[in-house]
């Protein structure tokens, strides 16, 4: 077996086993301290962070910049991805996700087909449809900040949540090696945490918890998310892959911290 081999099956089996302790401790959270808490645990970066350093590992440190342009505009479709959610769920958790990720396939392909492309292009996509996706959510839609929920846990119930999140975060990283580094950074956006976090939110705390949950899941994920892959672009030309992955993850505290602050004083 080759190193890239090695190197492809090292960083896919990262991906199950980190994509599994994240989304099983931030429903945890959730469910014990309430949709504000849980629902800024689960945007922070994360799989983005796996997928971008897998790309520059196994190709380079360019190609995991080039990733990264378009991920600010994936990540305002994944805002309108989540507010599809809020204003279906009512009608059945399933039909609910398959209607967003119907909508999420499309925007994309759009994106892919029509050649949209350009940082400049990006980030402008991503703030118009960060300010539209926050002004919908908080100002027409009604959703009530939710507390903690009482959960009981066993230890089937973690293995399952654990293996059904690593499973769909890991085919993620799978489909972005497979594809060019914009593809790749594009399925990197494949909203495999929100998928997780509101199909088992809806099953443990019910429709309007799981939409507590959403509503601020989507906020700090677009920001957060969103920033972290504009500094990565420039990071990565300038620093390397490793020193620019850490410059980006400290630039996601300082915005982690802002977003927190947002929806602490912004959020019903």
């Amino acid at each position: 077996m080759s190193n890239f081999d090695q190197t492809f099956l090292m960083n896919l089996g990262l991906s199950f086993v980190v994509g599994s302790v994240w989304v099983t401790t931030v429903t945890i959270i959730a469910e014990r301290f309430g949709s504000k808490i849980g629902g800024f645990i689960g945007g922070l970066p994360s799989t983005i962070v796996i997928a971008l350093l897998f790309i520059g590992l196994t190709q380079s440190a360019a190609d995991a910049s080039q990733a990264a342009v378009m991920i600010p505009l994936v990540m305002g479709v994944n805002g309108i991805f989540i507010m599809i959610y809020l204003a279906t769920v009512h009608h059945g958790l399933l039909k609910a996700l398959a209607i967003a990720l119907f909508f999420w396939f499309i925007a994309n392909g759009t994106i892919v087909l029509g050649g949209i492309k350009g940082l400049g292009v990006s980030v402008s996509g991503w703030l118009i449809l960060l300010g539209v996706s926050y002004y919908i959510t908080e100002h027409v839609m009604v959703i009530a900040s939710k507390g903690g929920i009482r959960v009981p846990y066993t230890l089937q119930q973690m293995l399952m949540r654990g293996m059904v999140s690593g499973f769909i975060i890991s085919m993620a990283v799978l489909v972005s090696r497979l594809a060019v580094p914009v593809i790749g950074g594009i399925f990197s956006t494949f909203p495999v945490i929100f998928m997780s976090t509101l199909y088992i939110t809806y099953r443990t705390g019910g429709p309007e918890f799981s939409r507590a949950v959403a509503k601020t899941l989507m906020l700090s994920g677009m920001i957060n998310v969103g920033a972290y892959a504009i500094v990565a672009h420039f990071a990565y030309q300038y620093t390397g892959l490793i020193a620019g992955t850490f410059i980006s993850m400290g630039v996601s505290v300082l915005s982690a911290s802002f977003t927190y602050r947002v929806i602490r004083r912004l959020t019903q």
